[in-house]
């Protein structure tokens, strides 16, 4: 029989579920992981316990349903979309607490690029509303913050990613830097008509390509 396996990536949990050919659900399981409120409208989380908490309940899944790796013929992620990662491409490391979509602090930023005229331009290229909920400022916000991360990012030593990339990075063994475009989407990165990262949005973002 064929068996499917989904990574369910929440905001407060990981969860993996086995799937028979049927679509019938034959086991899961579900661990959650902590939350991080460093100051007011701060929201942050550990990447690597995403991972590490995501990686244990596939393990337990499989071992519920009775299977092995080699039993699965595809996986599917769903994840929380804006929440933001930056790493190592030699080491996998992540660099900083991830940002999670609900994290306020890069608001200003929002809004001094509203008052300069720009939300119309990143709303016809991207779709979105200007607003920190999405990953853009987050990004650049880490960029600027963390040590040396700028010049590390152009000089193509990091890696950004939403937490599907993260996950699929870390189960090919750095193998794969991919998203889609459901999640490239809520990045304000991605421009809806040509399905292509907007060099634009880029620049306007001081996001190296």
């Amino acid at each position: 029989m064929t068996f499917l396996l989904a990574l369910d990536q929440g905001t407060t949990s990981s969860r993996a579920i086995v799937f028979d050919a049927a679509g019938q659900a034959v086991a899961s399981a579900q661990q959650e992981f902590r939350q991080h409120y460093p100051q007011p409208g701060w929201v942050e989380h550990d990447a690597d316990e995403i991972w590490t908490t995501q990686r244990d309940c596939v393990r337990l899944a499989l071992a519920r349903a009775g299977l092995a790796a080699a039993d699965i013929a595809a996986l599917g992620i769903a994840n929380q979309r804006e929440t933001t990662v930056l790493w190592e491409r030699a080491s996998g490391r992540p660099l900083a607490p991830a940002i999670v979509w609900q994290d306020r602090r890069t608001a200003g930023h929002c809004d001094r690029l509203r008052a300069a005229g720009h939300a119309d331009l990143i709303r016809a290229r991207s779709g979105l509303e200007l607003d920190a909920y999405f990953s853009a400022t987050k990004l650049a916000w880490l960029l600027d913050h963390v040590p040396d991360a700028r010049r590390r990012a152009e000089a193509g030593e990091l890696a950004f990613g939403t937490l599907d990339s993260w996950l699929v990075w870390q189960l090919t063994g750095g193998a794969r830097h991919v998203t889609d475009p459901s999640n490239a989407a809520r990045t304000m990165l991605f421009n809806l008509h040509s399905l292509a990262w907007d060099d634009t949005l880029l620049d306007l973002f001081a996001i190296p390509r």
